[in-house]
């Protein structure tokens, strides 16, 4: 079915689309420059792949003439969001946020444009308002909006009942806070739109409901799709760990080396979301057979790096990548960790040094990549899950270790 605005037009094209409160009514807004938000609490120092399909719908939005916002959960982080979650989150404290705050700021930097000119996105942070409501007077004023009895049937609490897991009063209120914040961005903010994954479902009906109860304003939700590979596992987590968007936390080459090693099937559904080529050249990509499948597994680790982490990074991941894979070289562009002269004064175990550059998470898993034949230095095999890596054998410059052939890192001596 084809929509009259281009923004909706886009968003179901390319995989966005899950639900929406008002389908007809929002596209028909949407025809005029509409200004929507995504929320994104301060629980990690950097947002990781799993938020990226809402990022890129934030920037979507900017591109086709619409205002994005980025709201920073600086106060909803205090309480903890329930959805998708068996256990409570971890309370952090202020210096956390703050730090936690200032790294998604960067991320988001990096795929939206903010400022004060037309269409410039808009950051802003929860706590501001949050901070500063008196319990008394907020309870008053907008408890009377919302049912107990109705608050029980959303997922993310008859989830945790449901599995008789403990659910706190404090993240009780979490879908009340972000009701309320829906309410504050449109008065404030002129925002009509609020965008989140399909387990915001009920707190984003909350506040369109919320608005219209107290201001008689009509305000629209939209939901897009949890992604998860073809193999059923979530989008940000592999069994390496998250998918950092922070270059402090992931190297370019090892997030380059994620898309480039997706599943055949998954192709086609990421080249949509998580980049911005034409549709057309994405069936063409898509429809490759056999090992030109390749092409386009490349052509997405590269588009989807250079949006994060810019096109010099996605190049010199690209050509690390060709290095190591086509020519066996060992190249800087691979990640590095930096061993003392003391440390391997001694000697230190290959099962130790597999798991200090974390290619593998344990010993007993180091063992079995030995045994497997999978563990390699400067390209051969590791024989022996007794040797011993000395400072002696730096002598011809840093050595390459790897896990298979797809994980590699450089090993060097801190001079």
């Amino acid at each position: 079915m084809t929509h009259k605005s281009e923004l909706l037009n886009t968003f179901i094209q390319r995989g966005y689309f899950h639900q929406c409160t008002d389908l007809d009514a929002l596209d028909k807004r949407a025809l005029k420059p509409i200004t929507g938000y995504i929320g994104f609490d301060c629980t990690a120092a950097s947002l990781h792949i799993g938020s990226l399909v809402m990022i890129m719908m934030l920037r979507w939005m900017q591109k086709l003439g619409h205002t994005p916002i980025a709201l920073i959960g600086g106060g909803t982080t205090k309480i903890g969001d329930p959805s998708g979650r068996d256990a409570s989150r971890q309370i952090l404290t202020q210096e956390q946020i703050n730090i936690n705050k200032k790294g998604i700021q960067a991320n988001l930097e990096q795929f939206i444009s903010f400022g004060d000119k037309k269409h410039d996105a808009q950051l802003v942070d929860n706590a501001d308002w949050l901070d500063k409501l008196e319990l008394i007077p907020f309870l008053r004023d907008y408890g009377p909006h919302f049912s107990i009895n109705r608050m029980l049937t959303f997922d993310s609490v008859k989830t945790r009942l449901d599995r008789e897991q403990s659910l706190s009063l404090l993240e009780f209120n979490y879908m009340i806070f972000q009701a309320y914040d829906f309410v504050e961005l449109a008065r404030n903010h002129d925002c009509t739109l609020q965008l989140g994954g399909s387990d915001q479902w009920g707190n984003i009906v909350n506040g369109v409901e919320l608005a219209r109860r107290t201001d008689a304003r009509s305000l629209y939700g939209l939901t897009a799709p949890l992604v998860t590979t073809s193999t059923g596992a979530k989008m940000g987590k592999t069994a390496d760990g998250a998918v950092w968007l922070s270059p402090d936390m992931l190297s370019a080459y090892d997030y380059w080396q994620y898309w480039r090693n997706i599943s055949d099937s998954d192709i086609g559904r990421f080249l949509r979301l998580f980049t911005e080529l034409p549709i057309d050249e994405i069936e063409r990509l898509e429809n490759l057979q056999g090992s030109e499948i390749n092409e386009a597994k490349i052509i997405l680790a590269n588009e989807a790096t250079q949006l994060c982490r810019g096109k010099e990074a996605a190049e010199k991941a690209k050509n690390t990548a060709k290095n190591v894979f086509e020519s066996g070289q060992k190249d800087a562009g691979l990640p590095v960790l930096k061993l003392t002269d003391t440390k391997l004064k001694d000697g230190m175990s290959i099962l130790d040094l597999l798991v200090e550059a974390n290619l593998v998470q344990s010993k007993g898993e180091a063992r079995r990549l030995i045994r497997g034949g999978g563990a390699r230095i400067n390209d051969e095999q590791v024989i022996s899950e007794d040797q011993t890596i000395a400072s002696s054998d730096f002598i011809s410059g840093d050595i390459k270790l790897s896990s298979g052939k797809k994980k590699h890192i450089l090993i060097s001596l801190k001079s």
